[in-house]
């Protein structure tokens, strides 16, 4: 990533998981004002406003997790990217391993999608090769396990990096190592049938496969991980099943703190 790509930015804590942006939001602004709770909607705002300004990160991506999903504000994608890009420019050589890594590293995410959509109304144009360079650095840089689920995705298709089954892979088993249970999928199906590259590896694509359908359950992901899982259990033997089984009961609970 150049510092020019990063300034042309200017012209989406951690990544909230079970609290919603509104909550983590109310519990920065009790810890900013010093409240202890009860904090109106326009006093929290207020505060996080103001933290963002002086250039809390994580004040930024609950205030663009807020505006783009209209939690506590009038929803509005423009100011959303506008704090997502603002933690992209200023943060962009954070240590990756640092306290807010996740944050900036998701933040590039949120951007490239941004760009790869686009949002004419607020002059934001549909620019691929932005949006792929959004997502390399947070996935080489901070080595972010979604942002590498998506480089392999890109890779799947020739309108995204160019068709490379090897990088695919590559890229899915990065992520899949750090528990991204979408990513254990796209693995073990690659790894279930081979692909040009890779011989096919039955019982380690089918582990891949009961790992990522018991990780995933009750998520968006769960139906088509499902349906992989029982494709990949039609076409495989009862002793490769067996063995498959096994091996995700000894693997799966190296991924529980995910």
């Amino acid at each position: 990533m150049t510092t020019a790509v990063i300034l042309a930015l200017t012209a989406s804590a951690l990544p909230v998981h079970a609290q919603t942006a509104a909550d983590a939001a109310l519990n920065m602004a009790n810890m900013l004002d010093g409240a202890g709770g009860g904090v109106s909607g326009d006093d929290l705002l207020s505060a996080l406003e103001d933290a963002a300004e002086a250039g809390q990160p994580m004040a930024m991506w609950q205030l663009g997790t807020m505006y783009e999903n209209g939690e506590g504000v009038d929803r509005d994608p423009a100011k959303a990217f506008g704090y997502f890009a603002q933690i992209a420019n200023q943060h962009a050589d954070a240590a990756p391993k640092g306290v807010e890594a996740d944050i900036v590293a998701q933040s590039f995410v949120k951007v490239g999608e941004y760009y790869r959509e686009g949002l004419p109304d607020a002059g934001i144009p549909i620019d691929a090769e932005r949006s792929h360079a959004m997502l390399l650095h947070a996935a080489t840089y901070f080595g972010d396990a979604d942002a590498q689920y998506r480089v392999g995705l890109l890779y799947m298709s020739d309108d995204g990096l160019g068709l490379n089954p090897l990088q695919s892979a590559r890229w899915f088993s990065l992520a899949a190592r750090k528990g991204h249970c979408p990513a254990q999928a796209q693995l073990g199906t690659m790894l279930f049938n081979g692909v040009a590259g890779i011989e096919a590896q039955p019982v380690e694509g089918l582990m891949w496969l009961v790992i990522a359908q018991q990780r995933c359950a009750a998520t968006a992901d769960a139906a088509w991980i499902t349906d992989e899982l029982n494709t990949a259990i039609a076409a495989s033997a009862p002793e490769q099943q067996t063995e498959a089984y096994a091996l995700a009961e000894t693997i799966a609970p190296q991924f529980a703190g995910f």
